[in-house]
């Protein structure tokens, strides 16, 4: 049997696994990702991505190959209908009642504007193009793993089965993760919730997205469901009708939901799939890593969080993979990934139900901005995250807190402070003293003559000499709201600290 080496295997080819192997190709780590499917799925799935989302494809330059939503600047909104040509009535906010985000510039990406099965592609053909090796048709029979990596059994289309050898493997396989399930690792959360069928259609209904709406939850009292538009010609209708229905009932139960049967509905195809609610009780076991469903399965009610969540997953994996196989850092550095991203996700499991409950809880409900930028880091990864902190506020109250992402601020048309961070460690500084004082950090003064020192001084919460430490995905690591009396001394050990280097590590 023939044995293919790698420093990292995805399993796990949607859009979790593809976009680790997107961002760890990018930083040239050797990658091969393995699919058991021949392709994306036929049903869209989700369909919206964050701007947060946005802003790591900005990074790896694939931005411009994803449309933005063309929606009013408010991104994905939905509505409660009788139908689409009856009668509607209240918007139905993500945030609970009383919870709108206020208007601020928090990023310089908007909401992606398309479906998982067009998205999926697009981040395959990158992850290749910057040498990924994506293996589709190609199902993983079992894995075992040592202290020196993983050894991997794989049966391509052909029956033909081999070992991959790898020094990392990351389980992006489903919320039914067969990897999880072999690791024994248990989930905890609201678990079953029921079974969701759809039905793909294409018709003409372009002229109900003109207000801005993209959602339809559909209000007839003994007749119910939801009609979301993939803004391509493609709509789908999900119900809970428990009942397999012929193409005729089919039709019948969309022109319900649409109110009219004087347009041409053609359907394509059928979804089934189980609603679950859960986080797992830990993100990694010795050289293996979950993320995405395999992870944590986040409903799509009242949030949007499961497809993005799963792609910061890889983002916050996949730099700390590269450090540690460069031997920039210590392995220690990639206990921090279930440190960050654990506690993300069970936030956001909480904040879908309480979302749902509003006012009947006493916990507070945390607004969109916050949950989509503003969620706080704690870990050895970050110095001054302290456990009194919340768990997550506005940039615009957070004002360069470290643990958090670092906040955008103009620096030139189309040029944000984000666009200076994700390859490397970079300090943020008005002053030119701290240049050049630590090898491995490239230090960024923004000085006066930009006319912007006073904004990114103040939205990075620094006083005039002070400077900031982002860490490689963009998060920051360490401030110093002042001067110390010894820049190279205090960056030096924060450095050193926050990055887990070997030298530190072993002293």
């Amino acid at each position: 049997m023939r044995t293919d080496t790698t420093s990292v295997l995805v399993v796990g080819g949607g859009l979790t696994g593809l976009s680790t192997a997107l961002f760890l190709a990018w930083r040239d780590v050797p990658v091969i990702v393995v699919e058991r499917h021949p392709g994306s799925s036929p049903h869209p799935r989700a369909v919206g991505f964050t701007p947060r989302t946005m802003e790591l494809m900005r990074a790896v330059g694939l931005s411009g190959s994803l449309p933005e939503y063309k929606g009013d600047g408010k991104g994905v909104r939905r509505i409660r209908v009788e139908s689409l040509a009856g009668q509607w009535f209240e918007e139905q906010p993500w945030s609970a009642p009383g919870k709108a985000t206020p208007l601020f510039d928090y990023t310089p990406t908007r909401n992606g504007g398309l479906a998982q099965d067009r998205f999926e592609p697009l981040l395959r053909d990158k992850a290749r193009e910057l040498g990924a090796d994506v293996r589709m048709s190609t199902r993983m029979l079992g894995f075992e793993q040592d202290d020196d990596g993983v050894t991997a059994t794989m049966r391509d289309d052909e029956g033909v089965e081999y070992q991959v050898r790898a020094s990392y493997l990351v389980a992006a396989d489903g919320h039914r993760s067969p990897v999880r399930e072999a690791l024994g690792i248990e989930r905890v959360g609201k678990g079953f919730l029921g079974e969701s069928r759809s039905v793909l259609f294409r018709a003409p209904l372009e002229e109900y997205l003109e207000r801005g709406y993209v959602q339809f939850m559909i209000d007839q009292g003994d007749f119910g469901g939801a009609v979301m538009s993939y803004g391509d010609g493609r709509w789908a209708f999900f119900h809970r009708n428990e009942v397999d229905s012929d193409e005729d009932t089919l039709r019948a139960m969309i022109f319900r939901a649409l109110g009219r049967s004087d347009v041409d509905v053609e359907i394509i195809t059928e979804g089934r799939w189980q609603l679950t609610a859960g986080v797992a009780e830990r993100f990694a076991d010795g050289r293996v890593f979950l993320a995405g469903d395999a992870a944590h399965t986040l409903p799509p009610s009242r949030g949007g969080f499961g497809a993005n969540t799963g792609i910061e997953d890889a983002h916050n994996l996949a730099w700390k993979l590269a450090a540690v196989l460069t031997g920039a850092s210590a392995p220690s550095l990639l206990a921090t990934y279930d440190a960050e991203r654990r506690p993300v996700a069970k936030l956001r499991h909480d904040q879908i139900f309480l979302r749902t409950q509003g006012a009947a809880t006493d916990v507070e409900t945390i607004d969109d901005a916050a949950m989509e930028y503003g969620h706080l880091y704690r870990s050895s990864a970050v110095l001054g995250a302290g456990p009194e902190l919340p768990p997550a506020r506005r940039p615009d109250q957070w004002l360069g807190q470290p643990g958090t992402r670092a906040p955008h601020v103009w620096l030139a048309p189309e040029v944000s402070t984000l666009d200076l961070f994700q390859r490397g460690w970079v300090l943020v500084t008005d002053d030119p003293a701290w240049d050049g004082l630590v090898d491995g950090v490239d230090c960024r003064v923004i000085g006066n003559e930009t006319g912007k020192a006073d904004e990114v001084r103040a939205a990075f919460g620094l006083n005039p000499g002070g400077a900031s430490l982002v860490r490689p995905d963009g998060y920051i690591a360490w401030r110093a709201v002042d001067a110390p009396a010894d820049r190279r001394a205090a960056l030096g050990s924060a450095l050193a600290e926050v990055s887990a280097a070997p030298a530190l590590a072993t002293s």
